[in-house]
């Protein structure tokens, strides 16, 4: 991994419960730690040195920013797992890409499995993949860039950065599958929304951040 210098603001608490936490997690932290020391830093340890019941249900990577749940019993985390496991949790995200979209909104369906000699990569491979889908709608054409917003129907590593390129139009600012990522702040990938059903209860709630970008 390059140098890492994540950012040192607080934490961007959405939602606090007994049984919930819901964090705006910032572009460029690890969701949890890498190997070796210099990448102790991560959301889930600043989280439980505020919080410390907290679990870990699921990640974001480190240069996408935006919604992330955490739980805070072992009750919630196992009834959350779930939601997610069963593809009971809906996502959105927002992302500026490459190029001028043509059409209004459609459906990347590839398997993906890990790149082995360029790990952490993904590619698609249609023998020994998993299945990935994401549905995806154009919001808007910004210049030479493209506004869209993307519902990912599957949970695999990188997937949406991954059918993005595969669609011809990789993400803005991604140093893994786009080129001249320098160019660009950051990478321009942001977990928008989740929708889960409360862990105590069942009722639907829905968790919201907007892009910085």
């Amino acid at each position: 991994m390059d140098d890492y210098n994540p950012p040192t603001g607080p934490l961007d608490i959405l939602h606090e419960d007994a049984e919930l936490l819901v964090v705006d997690k910032p572009e460029g932290l690890l969701s949890v730690p890498g190997k070796g020391a210099h990448l102790a830093d991560c959301l889930i340890a600043r989280v439980q040195k505020a919080f410390p019941t907290a679990l870990l249900i699921h990640r974001l990577d480190r240069d996408t920013s935006g919604v992330m749940v955490f739980a805070q019993t072992k009750a919630a985390q196992r009834h959350l797992g779930l939601q997610f496991e069963k593809r009971m949790t809906k996502k959105t995200y927002v992302a500026r890409v490459h190029g001028s979209v043509e059409d209004k909104q459609g459906i990347v369906d590839l398997p993906l499995i890990v790149d082995w000699p360029n790990r952490p990569l993904q590619h698609v491979n249609y023998e020994t993949g998993k299945e990935a889908i994401t549905e995806w709608r154009r919001l808007r054409t910004e210049g030479d860039t493209t506004r869209m917003r993307l519902m990912p129907k599957t949970g695999r590593s990188h997937q949406l950065r991954v059918h993005m390129k595969e669609l011809g139009h990789p993400i803005l600012g991604d140093r893994f599958y786009s080129e001249n990522p320098e160019a660009y702040p950051r990478m321009m990938l942001h977990a928008e929304e989740l929708r889960l059903r409360h862990p105590n209860g069942g009722h639907g709630m829905s968790f919201r951040a907007k892009a910085p970008f």
